[in-house]
């Protein structure tokens, strides 16, 4: 977990070319969705999500099914799934050179993490190809990757080939100062308080 400021990655995207008062109107209206707690997409039009940047996503299991731990007291214990999904989180920087990753918690039944895009200046996009010209991915595929690595291992694990683990679609906010990010790092860290009064809690359904 990197834990710094917004500085790096808010540097890089006021120099992108296509960053205009579209973007910015929209991110406004993102914001306020983001406030009411939806679980929907939220994708912006006109935003390049492999720009350099801050995220923050939020992914549920098929069915909200908890499988990924319990809450004992103050504290998430991890299930094996659980430590798989942990792990194939931070395998994610690891693969590719670009990501950090900050913030981030495994719930029962869903994942709170805060990525971040820099800059891809190496040779390709990942560190297992590198004779690529320099390409990195939008988000999405990034969490696609994840979510794909992670089912695999899981049902590697559970002899369940070929079962899927994760919902289909995920949350996603661009994260727009350090206030924002200070409100989400608190936020995530404070999950497992709040685990009686999350909406994604089953019993709250």
């Amino acid at each position: 977990m990197v834990n710094r400021t917004l500085g790096m990655a808010n540097a890089t995207v006021k120099n992108q070319p296509n960053v205009s008062n579209s973007v910015r109107v929209e991110l406004q209206s993102e914001m306020s969705d983001a406030k009411e707690h939806r679980r929907r997409s939220t994708r912006l039009r006109h935003w390049d999500y492999s720009w350099a940047w801050w995220y923050s996503v939020t992914i549920c299991t098929k069915n909200r099914a908890c499988v990924l731990g319990e809450i004992v007291g103050e504290k998430v214990i991890l299930s094996d799934a659980g430590r798989i999904v942990d792990g194939t989180w931070q395998w994610l920087s690891e693969q590719y050179p670009y990501v950090e990753l900050d913030e981030y918690i495994v719930m029962p039944n869903h994942f709170h993490g805060v990525l971040i895009i820099n800059e891809d200046t190496r040779r390709g996009g990942s560190r297992t190809a590198p004779t690529e010209e320099p390409h990195t991915k939008p988000l999405g595929r990034l969490i696609g990757a994840f979510k794909t690595v992670s089912t695999k291992k899981i049902n590697i694990f559970r002899e369940t080939p070929g079962t899927m683990f994760w919902q289909r679609n995920y949350y996603d906010h661009i994260i727009r100062n350090e206030a924002d990010l200070t409100h989400i790092r608190t936020y995530i860290s404070n999950n497992p308080l709040q685990w009686a009064l999350d909406e994604e809690n089953p019993d709250n359904i």
